[in-house]
């Protein structure tokens, strides 16, 4: 069995090595992309065409095979990868051409952010209590994760250092490594400092716990180590079942609900774009659709002439 994902042509390999060290790419999109890029050179591969010499044919050819397991949102991102293959291979003349620009990006279902209602999202981060460092632990992730609308790789990648409870801020790093500052409200710096005096400690002792470069990570898993995006997910899942929400609860729905009852309370939608860490502010926008949307209800529940 290979130890690693099979090597690309090298002029893949060389934009992939350009995506991480000029454009800062995150892990998660490198993997993403190098996934696709391989599945891409395969396909040229049995037409028997490098990749500089492939037409919007071949591109359409490749998405019309993977339209058989992928999704309409799994082939725009497939696209996208390929847009920026090409657009870097012309820059740096290994291609005449992009052959990705002719095809037309697949149409997106218009789906709403799933929102929880405020009183569910209070039963949730509370549900941890303080039966344990572990405990402890989950509930600061909650409350912060629903204070600041952190991604949960942003929340897993702080160090300590990060934090600043005196001042009720925490500094993240976004997407291609953008660096933004978010307030943390009482709550989550409550669960937080009860968090790091009474089981931070007592985690960084064990013998899994190691630090990382410049610092120390924030939330530690129950050997010691960095918490990882997928033990969030399951300790979610846990807490929604503990806290009876009858429904699923990815963590990034918190970050859903961050910005909507925001919104849903007067904030600027500039601001929460800002908080959010959006580069567009037409992605922070679709959160206006899910505010129409409970209003809509509303409308339907209370006007007398509604139906």
């Amino acid at each position: 069995m290979a130890d690693g994902p099979a090597p690309l042509p090298p002029e893949l390999e060389r934009f992939l090595a350009h995506l991480e060290a000029e454009r800062r790419a995150s892990p998660h999109t490198l993997r993403a992309y190098r996934a696709d890029l391989a599945r891409f050179a395969a396909f040229l591969a049995e037409q028997g065409v490098a990749p500089a010499g492939a037409t919007p044919a071949a591109v359409r050819g490749f998405l019309a095979r993977a339209a058989g397991t992928a999704g309409p949102v799994s082939l725009a991102r497939k696209l996208s990868a390929l847009r920026a293959l090409y657009r870097w291979l012309v820059r740096v003349g290994l291609a005449a051409a992009n052959p990705a620009r002719a095809v037309a990006s697949p149409k997106q279902p218009h789906r709403l952010p799933e929102v929880l209602p405020e009183e569910e999202v209070a039963a949730l981060v509370e549900a941890p209590g303080a039966d344990g460092p572990l405990a402890l632990r989950d509930r600061a992730v909650l409350e912060l994760l629903y204070a600041s609308g952190l991604r949960v790789a942003e929340l897993v990648g702080l160090d300590a250092r990060d934090l600043d409870l005196a001042q009720g801020l925490v500094r993240v790093l976004g997407k291609r490594r953008k660096e933004r500052i978010v307030p943390v409200g009482r709550p989550a710096r409550e669960a937080l400092a009860r968090y790091l005096a009474e089981a931070r400690p007592g985690l960084a002792a064990l013998p899994g716990a190691r630090g990382g470069r410049g610092g120390e990570p924030l939330f530690l898993n129950h050997r010691g180590g960095r918490l990882t995006a997928r033990s969030v997910a399951r300790q979610v899942d846990r807490w929604v079942r503990a806290a009876g929400l009858a429904r699923h609860v990815h963590p990034h729905v918190l970050r859903h609900c961050f910005a909507t009852h925001l919104l849903g309370n007067g904030a600027d939608l500039r601001g929460i774009q800002e908080l959010l860490g959006h580069a567009s502010l037409s992605t922070t926008q679709r959160y206006t659709r899910v505010d129409w949307k409970q209003l809509a209800a509303v409308y339907d529940e209370a006007h007398p002439r509604a139906r």
